[in-house]
């Protein structure tokens, strides 16, 4: 089942970035879930609880935050998303992948609401966005690597 973003949510960032490679290995880069660490700096630990699929859970650390997650969508070479909660912030996080020519457009974005979310709004959002941007930089980096 899709799951979109709360588009009226407090917090709502979005980023999109061409990537010199085939959507295949986007995909598989981008949903070895266990390896984040590998090409995200910012996460310092990740773990799948079962299979790639809709309603598995994965719980990971990023920026020294503890998150919880659930997978709601997974489209092979197309599209993952996730819910999230920390603290009272609750998360809607998607990636589409799209086929141009030989190589990705990758587009993602997240919805965060919650009180924490509605008073810490304008410092989030700025988080938010310089840390989509540079997860879509480290994908990219990863991505074409030879």
């Amino acid at each position: 089942m899709m799951v979109y973003i709360n588009q009226q949510a407090p917090v709502v960032v979005t980023g999109k970035i061409q990537i010199e490679a085939p959507p295949q290995k986007v995909w598989s880069i981008l949903t070895d879930i266990d390896h984040w660490n590998r090409w995200m700096k910012n996460v310092s630990r990740s773990k799948l609880n079962g299979a790639l699929a809709p309603n598995t859970t994965f719980d990971w650390k990023a920026s020294g935050t503890q998150i919880h997650s659930k997978l709601h969508t997974v489209l092979p070479w197309s599209f993952i998303g996730w819910t999230g909660k920390t603290m009272s912030i609750q998360a809607i996080h998607n990636w589409s992948i799209s086929e141009i020519g030989d190589s990705a457009e990758v587009f993602v974005e997240e919805s965060m609401e919650g009180w924490l979310a509605k008073l810490f709004k304008s410092y989030l959002k700025e988080s938010l966005d310089k840390d989509m941007l540079q997860s879509l930089m480290w994908l990219k980096d990863e991505c074409e690597k030879s």
